[in-house]
């Protein structure tokens, strides 16, 4: 299966984590893009996805996602497995808490994606809301840079090896 990974970063802080990521599935990534260069034609002939994103603001996708957001039917979806990893603050946003995951899972789901990665809402600080969350579960790995850093490599590592069987 070829996977690529696919990031968006503002700040720097979501490139930081997705070379994290890459680091760890090195043997499973065929390349790494950063979506501020990408184009739909990136996607094709591939079979897996690994996306990085922060939320931004009042629950907006990174604006490098955003340009691409238009053109993402575009991509044949159909039956490819996609892991989400989302970068976002509880506290300052807490009412739009990783809303980027549950936006590109809502939306590539509905085009015949599999999106796999499903990440557990305990260990962050509080939060009131996020359209990432569903049966009481993240749709994938959820990073908080601004205030719980040092357990960014961890959750990274976590799950890294627990999305790795779904790209094999």
């Amino acid at each position: 299966m070829e996977v690529k990974l696919f990031f968006g970063s503002s700040t720097g802080n979501t490139e930081r984590c997705a070379k994290i990521v890459h680091a760890k599935l090195k043997d499973l990534i065929a390349e790494i893009i950063d979506m501020r260069k990408a184009s739909v034609e990136d996607f094709d002939f591939c079979d897996g996805f690994i996306l990085g994103l922060p939320t931004v603001d009042e629950g907006l996708l990174q604006e490098d996602w955003r340009r691409f957001w238009d053109e993402v039917e575009d991509v044949d979806w159909d039956g490819k497995t996609v892991a989400i990893f989302g970068l976002g603050d509880p506290v300052k946003y807490g009412k739009w808490f990783v809303d980027g995951i549950g936006i590109v899972a809502d939306k590539l789901t509905s085009c015949g994606a599999k999106v796999v990665g499903e990440w557990p809402n305990e260990g962050y600080l509080p939060f009131e809301s996020s359209k990432g969350l569903r049966n009481g579960k993240f749709l994938g790995l959820v990073l908080d840079e601004d205030n719980q850093k040092e357990m960014s490599e961890e959750r990274i590592d976590r799950w890294c090896n627990q999305i790795r069987p779904s790209f094999t």
